[in-house]
């Protein structure tokens, strides 16, 4: 892996680390239904790249 792969693979662990509260926090009090499905949308395309990077 080289260091640009290296350092998206760090931005993006930092994004989920902000994005996963925020969707269970966003679960248990559901204001908004259409945040609930951008946090998860986001969420599973960073986690799709992570996983393509680490190939």
């Amino acid at each position: 892996m080289d260091k640009k792969a290296k350092k998206r693979l760090d931005v993006i662990n930092k994004k989920l680390q902000t994005l996963r509260p925020r969707l269970a926090g966003s679960k248990e009090q559901a204001d908004d239904p259409s945040e609930l499905a951008e946090l998860e949308n986001e969420i599973s395309k960073l986690e799709a790249e992570a996983a393509e990077l680490r190939k």
